[in-house]
């Protein structure tokens, strides 16, 4: 069998190659345009309320139903990438979510903009899996985790475009432009797949005729099962804790607190700095010490500190320690990429990225219902103060459910 050390060998273990370059470009410009699309729907969401005349828990079921639609996309393209390609299956999800943000913009009403999220949901779902598998299965293992959290950095550069579009676009014009700009950089990465060949180890498989469906392999025996649960565990919680924190923070500032919107885009630049500062740290703390104990550490920081932070009113303190909370929080997605690739063979990675990254993003996009109602009852800062347990759950599924796998080679 061909590992990956063969499938290395002429990479120059301090340089990387152009192909490298180019696979780790694509995917993050991908991943971008992901976190825009996903951010889009959090900023414009007080106009949207607006709008619409929705109740805290409709809001909440719009996040949930786009994620809904992730789970089934990526469930769906993870399968398609293992069977027919990483780029060519990629280049679909891209072209899908972008078109149904688009159609966003056109909806008549509540049900018709739910259904388009839905739909858009299904390429967002697809692309995040089969861009880190891409990445994962061109770089060499000591390098990693961190060339998976530039990809995940490209979630960051999405959270700022999708703040410039909302505050320059759809403050001036309304809810409905920002959406129809979300549509217009999938020309751009378009142009991006030309030329870009399929990983050498999963073209190997295609050439000897064993690019096959093969979910499967997610619970071959108790321990793989085991993993996987504590994957997906780990994966709903860093969902979970992200859409709260980015979907309902800034309705916060903008309804509970009866700020002025243009706080909300401060304190979303402070988060978003933070995030990407925690994502480049945590990447290379993963490939130095190991998986395992990077996401505990940052997973028991952020259950204590978060609980503190959503019971603050003063917007300069939110503003100010949105970058700590944002470090913490966000970081863990700089490992994510990694850290399922390697407990998986090539036939199934794919797969497995997509599906358990997406049932994660599943289980926390119904949580998002739960934050609605609860906002509802008590206020949305009490409900995101209860993040603080989830991230304790996570830390235990770290340490008695996923094996470390830090200089594991791809099989």
């Amino acid at each position: 069998m061909n590992t990956e050390s063969d499938l290395l060998k002429h990479s120059d273990n301090n340089r990387a190659t152009p192909y490298q370059k180019k696979t780790l470009f694509a995917s993050t410009v991908g991943y971008a345009l992901d976190g825009m699309d996903i951010m889009l729907l959090g900023f414009c969401l007080p106009m949207i309320i607006t709008y619409f005349s929705l109740s805290p828990t409709d809001a909440g079921t719009l996040n949930a139903i786009t994620l809904l639609g992730a789970v089934v996309g990526g469930i769906i393209f993870g399968i398609l990438a293992d069977k027919y390609g990483r780029v060519r299956v990629f280049s679909w999800t891209i072209l899908i979510f972008s078109f149904f943000t688009g159609l966003c913009a056109i909806a008549p009403n509540y049900e018709t903009f739910a259904l388009f999220r839905f739909l858009s949901g299904l390429g967002l779902g697809g692309e995040f899996g089969i861009g880190m598998t891409l990445v994962s299965e061109s770089w060499p293992k000591h390098k990693r985790s961190r060339a998976t959290s530039i990809v995940a950095l490209g979630f960051q550069g999405g959270i700022i475009l999708a703040t410039l579009t909302v505050t320059f676009i759809g403050a001036y014009f309304g809810w409905r432009w920002a959406f129809a700009v979300g549509v217009l950089p999938a020309l751009f990465v378009a142009w991006t797949r030309k030329g870009l060949k399929e990983p050498e180890i999963w073209q190997k498989l295609k050439d000897n005729n064993q690019n096959k469906i093969s979910v499967g392999k997610l619970f071959k025996d108790p321990r793989t099962c085991l993993t996987t649960l504590g994957l997906t565990i780990a994966c709903a919680v860093q969902n979970f804790g992200f859409y709260g924190l980015m979907v309902w923070m800034p309705t916060m500032i903008a309804n509970e607190l009866q700020l002025p919107f243009k706080n909300t885009t401060f304190w979303t630049i402070s988060t978003t700095i933070g995030m990407a500062l925690g994502i480049v740290v945590f990447g290379w703390l993963c490939d130095k010490i190991g998986r395992r104990p990077s996401y505990i550490i940052f997973l028991l920081v952020s259950a204590v500190s978060i609980w503190f932070y959503f019971h603050q009113q003063d917007m300069v303190v939110l503003i100010v320690f949105g970058s700590a909370i944002g470090f913490f929080v966000n970081g863990m997605m700089g490992g994510y990429g990694a850290l399922l690739a390697e407990h998986y063979p090539t036939d199934a990675r794919s797969s497995a990225e997509n599906i358990i990254f997406n049932v994660g993003r599943g289980i926390a996009g119904v949580s998002q219902i739960l934050i609605g109602y609860l906002a509802q009852q008590y206020s949305i800062s009490y409900a995101l103060a209860l993040l603080s347990a989830a991230y304790l759950l996570s830390a235990f599924a770290f340490l008695f459910l996923i094996p470390e796998t830090k200089g594991k080679a791809l099989e």
